[in-house]
């Protein structure tokens, strides 16, 4: 065994990540067995932020050209029902290292950093004898941007990075020490992948590379060669939230949050307008798309484009107008729904999709399985590896949503969802308003609140037991609690409404008083 794996174990045990073997030695890091004729496969997993599950050509956009991600949907799967288990940022890539829930590994917002001794699957994989590499944003915790427990090969920044640099003196992490960033994030951080790949030439160790990149989050900046790309692209089909309505029993804290820093009234308490951020965020999409098409290119030139198990996904989704609303961390669909392509001509014929509910929770054991290792049984995730191939596999029912409210943005409440096949069923912790029930066949859109229909009364309380429940088995019932840090997003724009709250929904308004009974 490698001399990685028996060195920096002390270095983690102290909380510090001084070496690029910090912590490859987790002292509880369990061995995993091994699956019976499984071949260790290479492995890409390419993550982008804030990327909406349908901003890509082939899934019907109306102008937005990505012709690389669609080739991966041509020549290999999509996964088109991926879902995050708490949409933002640094949750959402806790889980995906981790497999767990949020409120297990405790990363409930974009400020916190990983508890000491948390395992990321990489170190399995180093365990397993891989060779592994991560390049672009971490974004849990901002303190530092120094090497994580997991891999070999290290490139990143802190916190939420820049597209350009902001002044000449700013630096990436290479390998620990800092290097200038030279140029556009986006690109930049694909060369730096690509080359590492290239060292991979010849080699008999298998590879992961984990290329996360910063793209496409706010600030939207697009490369200089896409910029006005889509300056005159019409955007009538974007919606406006003109359905959410008292009348129809959307929430009160839903509609007030129109004029707040993730509404359509007030975004980023800008005066830009949706339409503005909207261009930017496609055009920024672009660059995205000609990374992956640079990352395939080179397997192919390496002579591993068949054998090689390549996954795209989005860590959140993002809303653009649906509910008055943009950003993400709510409960509807647009928000924690994400894009999910994968292609590996060995495994998977072109053009399958997979209607099965996929969890960021499930990327780690997937790749685990992709290496022949069985999944830990701590766990939360599991292998949708062979799904694409056995669609009759016995799979989850039902996917668990979380949102832990946030004093940097206090626009959107703790959120517990359940989302169904048919129904989604969301319910607010410490809040005077309104739960939703929602019937996702009949009403994709989530614009008629159903909670309160006496038809749909036994529905929502299976929801409502099944939710709970779930919560219960995934030791989820203790909401977890971190002194806030940051400024506050809390302000209104008076030109828009905001000295004026929103009306409640109409369920709760009663005509007459119900208590006959008061003394």
């Amino acid at each position: 065994m490698r001399s990685r794996f028996t060195t920096g174990g002390l270095c983690f045990l102290l909380g510090l990540c001084c070496s690029l073997s910090t912590a490859n030695e987790t002292p509880d890091l369990p061995v995993l067995g091994k699956r019976d004729g499984a071949k260790p496969r290479n492995v890409v997993f390419i993550l982008t932020d804030d990327h909406r599950y349908d901003a890509m050509g082939f899934m019907g956009h109306p102008f937005l050209e990505t012709p690389h991600l669609d080739s991966i949907a041509s020549q290999g799967v999509h996964l088109k029902n991926a879902f995050v288990t708490t949409s933002l940022c640094s949750p959402s890539r806790a889980s995906i290292l981790t497999g767990l829930y949020t409120h297990k590994h405790r990363v409930i917002d974009n400020n916190r950093t990983v508890p000491a001794g948390t395992r990321f699957f990489p170190q399995y994989l180093q365990q397993a004898d891989y060779s592994t590499a991560f390049v672009g944003k971490w974004h849990m915790g901002g303190e530092h941007d120094d090497p994580r427990p997991g891999f070999d090969h290290w490139i990143s920044f802190r916190g939420q990075g820049n597209y350009l640099a902001p002044n000449p003196k700013y630096t990436l992490n290479v390998n620990g020490k800092r290097v200038k960033q030279k140029g556009y994030i986006t690109d930049e951080l694909t060369d730096y992948a690509i080359d590492w790949l290239k060292q991979q030439q010849g080699s008999e160790q298998p590879f992961f590379l984990y290329l996360s990149h910063k793209a496409v989050h706010s600030n939207f900046t697009p490369a200089e060669r896409h910029a006005g790309r889509y300056a005159d692209a019409d955007l009538s089909f974007l919606p406006r939230g003109k359905e959410i309505s008292a009348a129809n029993n959307a929430p009160r804290w839903v509609r007030d949050q129109r004029n707040s820093w993730h509404g359509i009234d007030f975004s980023y308490h800008s005066d830009n307008g949706l339409d503005y951020l909207y261009r930017r965020y496609c055009e920024s999409v672009l660059a995205v798309d000609d990374s992956v098409g640079r990352v395939m290119d080179q397997l192919k030139a390496m002579g591993l484009y068949d054998s090689t198990l390549v996954i795209y996904m989005g860590d959140n989704g993002f809303m653009w107008g649906e509910h008055g609303l943009i950003d993400k961390r709510v409960a509807y669909e647009e928000s924690i729904r994400v894009p999910m392509v994968m292609q590996c001509p060995d495994l998977y014929e072109g053009g399958k999709v997979v209607d099965s509910v996929i969890g960021n929770i499930d990327v780690g054991p997937t790749i685990l399985h992709a290496a022949g290792l069985e999944t830990p049984e701590y766990m939360d995730g599991q292998s949708f590896l062979e799904l694409p191939n056995k669609p009759e596999m016995d799979w989850r029912k039902y996917f668990l949503y979380v949102y832990y409210w946030e004093k940097n943005f206090p626009q959107s409440p703790t959120q517990f969802a359940l989302r169904g096949d048919q129904y989604k069923y969301i319910t607010y912790y410490g809040l005077w308003d309104v739960d939703e029930l929602y019937d996702l066949k009949a009403d994709p859109g989530e614009t008629k609140n159903l909670i309160n229909d006496p038809a749909m009364r036994s529905v929502a309380k299976a929801m409502e037991n099944r939710l709970y429940e779930m919560l219960g088995d995934a030791g989820g019932m203790d909401i977890p609690m971190n002194q806030p840090r940051g400024r506050s997003q809390n302000k209104r724009w008076a030109e828009r409404g905001g000295n004026d709250a929103a009306d409640f929904p109409a369920a709760i308004v009663v005509d007459q008083p119900l208590n006959r009974e008061a003394k």
